[in-house]
C-alpha cells in the first residue's frame, strides 16, 4: 500500500503532530484527538454528505483552545485526520460489519453499544445519525486506516505519557474534547470531567481541575454524560502512576455551532483552561512520587 493510497501522506501531510514545549516542566500531557479537519479526497468522494455536515462531528477549535497550555511545559498531541474518518477514542477494531465489503477479522468487536449506534472506530454515521457513506467500503481500506492512524497515534501518546512518568514518577493525561450544547441535559453544564468513575485518575486530580474551573465561573460535572472513552481506558492506570482525564467542553462556550465559527469569547475560555492546567501543574509540583501515584 502506498503511503497516500487512503489519503494521508502526500498532500495531506502528517496525520498527527506533537507540539513540544521549550522544556518539559510538568508531568502533564495533553491531547486533542478529534479536532482534525484534513479530509482525504477519496473519503469525500465516498461520502454522501457535504463537508460542512461531516465537520459537525469534529471537536472544532479544541486544539486551539488548549494550545496555550504548552507554555506550562507540557506537550500536546494533535490529530490532523478527522473523527469521521477514524476515531482513536474507540477500540482499534470496534467495527460495524454493515459498513464493509468483505469479512472482518474474527477478533473485531462488532457488538458494542457504540458500534450499534454507528460510532465505532470507523464511524458509520455523524451528527443526528446521518449515514456517511454512499455504499460499503472495502475491509482492506478500514484495516489500512487502523494500521496507519490508530496504532501510531496511540503509540505516540503512550510514549509521551511514559516519558513524563519516567521523569516525574507519574503522568497526567488531559484528553481534550468538545460536546454539542444539545447533548447537555440542562443544569448549566459547561465542562464534563470524565475519569471512568474513578478508575482512570486519582480523586485529587479531578478535585484540582474542578475547583479551578469553578473558580473561573464554569459549571462542572463529573462522568455525566461522558465518563471517558478508549483513550482514558487505555492510558489511565493510577496505581501504575498514569492518570487520565477526559475533558468535554460545551461548544456553545466558544463557537457558533451552526456555522462552525469560533467566537470572540473563546479567548476567555482558553484563559480558563490555561489557568486549570497551571493549577494542576502547581499541585503536582508539591507532591511526592508516592502520593501522586495513589
Amino acid at each position: 500500500m502506498r503511503d497516500d493510497e487512503w489519503g494521508f501522506g502526500g498532500e495531506l501531510g502528517s496525520p498527527f503532530e506533537v507540539v513540544e514545549p521549550g522544556e518539559i516542566e510538568t508531568p502533564i500531557v495533553l491531547d486533542s484527538p478529534h479536532s482534525g479537519s484534513r479530509y482525504p479526497r477519496k473519503f469525500l468522494e465516498a461520502s454522501r454528505l457535504d463537508p460542512m455536515t461531516l465537520r459537525r462531528s469534529e471537536d472544532c477549535f479544541v486544539d486551539e483552545l488548549v494550545a496555550p497550555c504548552v507554555a506550562i511545559g507540557a506537550p500536546l498531541l494533535l490529530a490532523r485526520f478527522p473523527r469521521a474518518y477514524l476515531d482513536v477514542n474507540r477500540e482499534p477494531y470496534e467495527l460495524d460489519p454493515q459498513m464493509f465489503e468483505g469479512r472482518l477479522p474474527d477478533f473485531a468487536n462488532t457488538r458494542s453499544l457504540r458500534v450499534a449506534a454507528g460510532l465505532g472506530a470507523i464511524p458509520r454515521v455523524v451528527g443526528d445519525a446521518q449515514p456517511i457513506y454512499r455504499g460499503p467500503i472495502p475491509v482492506a481500506e478500514g484495516l489500512a486506516r487502523i494500521a496507519a492512524l490508530h496504532r501510531p497515534y496511540h503509540a505516540r501518546l503512550a510514549a509521551l505519557v511514559e516519558r513524563a512518568r519516567e521523569r516525574f514518577g507519574f503522568a497526567i493525561l488531559l484528553d481534550c474534547h468538545s460536546m454539542p450544547s444539545s447533548s447537555v441535559d440542562g443544569g448549566g453544564c459547561d465542562i464534563v470531567l470524565g475519569d471512568r468513575f474513578g478508575s482512570s485518575a486519582a480523586g485529587w486530580v479531578l478535585d484540582t481541575l474542578e475547583q479551578t474551573l469553578r473558580d473561573s465561573g464554569l459549571g462542572v460535572r463529573r462522568n455525566k454524560p461522558y465518563a471517558g472513552g478508549y483513550i482514558t481506558e487505555r492510558h489511565g492506570a493510577p496505581t501504575q502512576g498514569r492518570h487520565a482525564v477526559q475533558i468535554e467542553i460545551n461548544r456553545a462556550l466558544y463557537m457558533d455551532e451552526r456555522r462552525i465559527v469560533k467566537l470572540e469569547k473563546a479567548e476567555d475560555l482558553a484563559k480558563a483552561l490555561l489557568n486549570m492546567a497551571r493549577a494542576l501543574a502547581a499541585r503536582v509540583a508539591g507532591l511526592g512520587r508516592a502520593l501522586a501515584a495513589e
